[in-house]
This record gives C-alpha cells, structure tokens and sequence, in this order.
C-alpha cells in the first residue's frame, strides 16, 4: 500500500483513561485464599479510547486526547506513556479528587477474558469540555466506550451535531455497556455520526435485532447519508456496510495470517479503529482503508496489552497487502 498523505486533518478523541492491568491465566481462578500462580503480568495503557488515540498517533496521525486522571501514580503513567506515543494531552485534565481508572484482564490463551474495571475517573468528560476552539484544525472527533462516558451522555448528540456543522466528521466505538441497558441515548447520536465501530453483541443489543444484518441496517437506518458501520468479526475480521444509491454496500476484510504467536486480544478492536481513521484521514478508498484496520488490529495482537504491538503506517501498509477484501 502506498503511503497517502494527511490530508484529513487531526484526530480528536474524547473519552476514558485507565490503566490495564493483564493477567495471563492458565486454568480457572480458584477462591479461598489459595495463592495461584500465573504465566505473566502486565501493567499497560487501557481504555478505548486511549488505545484508539495510541493507535493512529503511530500511524502518523496528528491526535490529541481529551479525557480525566487522577493525580496518582496510575495517572501519572498514563500521562507518560501518552506523551512517549505521540498523543497530545493538553486537554487531559486532572482531578484530585479521583483515582485513576483501572481495568483488571483475565485473559486466558484462547483469546478469552474476563475484565473486571473501577471506575475512578472513567466517565468524567462532559461534552461541553469539546469547545469550538479546541475543534479548530480537527478533522475527525471520536469517542470511545459509549457507555461508560455517563458525563458525556447528555450532551453527546448535540456536540456531535455541532462538530459536524463545523465540517468534522464523527465516529463512536460503543463497546460494552456493562448495565445491560444498551440505551444512554445512543441512538440519538447515531443520527450525527459518520462512523459506528461494534461487534455483533453490540450492534444487535443497541437495535434490539437478532440478526448480524439486521443489526448493522438498523444502525444504517438512522445513520446520517454516508454514514458507515464497521462490524468487528473478531478473528474472522471486520465488515463494512454503508448505503449506496438505496442499497447496502458491504465490504469484508479477513484477517490474515501474521508472524508469531497471539498473544492477548486486549484493545485489538481499538487498534482497528484507530487503523480506519487513519485510513480515512489519509483519503484511502473503502476497501484498502478496511484492509488497513483489520492489518492494524492483527499487529496488536501479537504484544501485550493494547498498545504493546501497534504498527507504524509502513508495518500495518504491508499486512494490509496479505488482507483479502472482498464486496458485496
């Protein structure tokens, strides 16, 4: 894949910050203040929307990050690993009054995990945080982890139709909602975002659709005109669907064979976001900007943690080359 130029302007991500704390099980946790001994443990940059903000820094994006720590040593770490990869954090504001966030991975060796999260300073940003000053020279505003930004919820949609009328697009990666409740006026923003990044459980569980398709036309549904939903397919890869001249147009990417064992999946579908932001903030076309986000999340699942094997832009270009895409 060609090198494309930046030509979309920066990438703002507003959302969490917490520390990932991952734990390699092998077997199952036994209570009863029995001391089990496990194959590793690391301490590394959580939250999606750090790892996203990570993501495409080292894919040569301009990226800044607004979110909230603590002034405590978690906080401390993050601002460091922040700075060394490039992000931007003049808009990381500190609250004493708060821990940092942290999140706890059990992770098993096939691919499964448990996550256990406190939630500290998690869910602080407010949208009015997102001024039309900061937004100045942004070419795209994502959100990571919906459903846990509880602060920004309120004014989530009206900061989204805002950024839009300024002429940047949008995107939201909802992950998990830990409630269940799979609400928090999601869909309301859905009616101003460019971009929804979600797995199948995510996407039925915000429509209330059984199906996969189902899902993602009920997401379209409400979508503004161009508007595209990128489906992770965990190992099998990533689809993505977006209306054309009345029809769905959908593009699959599948994951391609990469050097070295798997090592974790934490943050992967994050690293593909980041990978298709980038894509887009570079001009890239539909499907060399999917096979680009599914080459970005297989590199991360070769290092620990989220962050610990993310490519650069030449790395994830030339595994993008072995990704079949394909159309329908």
């Amino acid at each position: 894949m060609a090198a494309a130029e930046v030509t979309g302007g920066r990438l703002l991500v507003v959302g969490e910050l917490c520390v990932d704390l991952i734990i390699d099980v092998d077997g199952e946790l036994r209570f009863g203040q029995h001391e089990q001994l496990v194959r590793a443990t690391t301490l590394t940059m959580g939250s999606s929307s750090a790892i996203t903000a990570c993501g495409a820094a080292a894919l040569g994006i301009p990226t800044a990050l607004l979110s909230v720590r603590g002034d405590d040593a978690f906080g401390r770490f993050l601002d460091e690993e922040l700075g060394r990869r490039g992000v931007t954090t003049d808009r990381v504001r500190v609250d004493p009054s708060l821990p940092t966030g942290a999140s706890t991975h059990l992770t098993r060796p096939d691919g499964d995990r448990a996550i256990l999260t406190s939630m500290g300073s998690i869910g602080t940003v407010a949208a009015e945080e997102v001024d039309d000053e900061l937004l100045a020279g942004v070419g795209h505003l994502h959100v990571g982890s919906y459903f846990l930004q509880h602060a920004l919820h309120p004014g989530a949609s009206a900061l989204f139709a805002r950024a839009r009328a300024l002429g940047v697009q949008t995107s939201v990666d909802g992950n998990f909602d830990p409630a269940e409740e799979w609400d928090s006026g999601i869909l309301a923003l859905l009616a101003h975002c460019d971009v929804y990044f979600g797995n199948a459980e995510e996407l039925c569980s915000i429509t209330g659709r059984d199906r996969f398709d189902d899902a993602v036309e009920g997401v379209l549904d409400v979508m503004p005109a161009g508007g595209v939903v990128i489906g992770k397919l965990g190992a099998e890869g990533a689809v993505a669907a977006r209306r054309r001249d009345g029809a769905t147009e959908r593009i699959v990417a599948s994951t391609p064979a990469v050097d070295g064992p798997l090592v974790d999946t934490v943050g992967a579908g994050d690293t593909l976001a980041a990978g298709y932001l980038a894509a887009r903030l570079r001009g890239l076309p539909p499907e060399p900007a999917l096979a680009l986000a599914v080459a970005c999340g297989t590199a991360s699942t070769r290092g620990a943690g989220g962050v610990g094997a993310q490519p650069d832009f030449a790395t994830a270009s030339a595994l993008a080359e072995r990704v079949a895409v394909t159309r329908s």
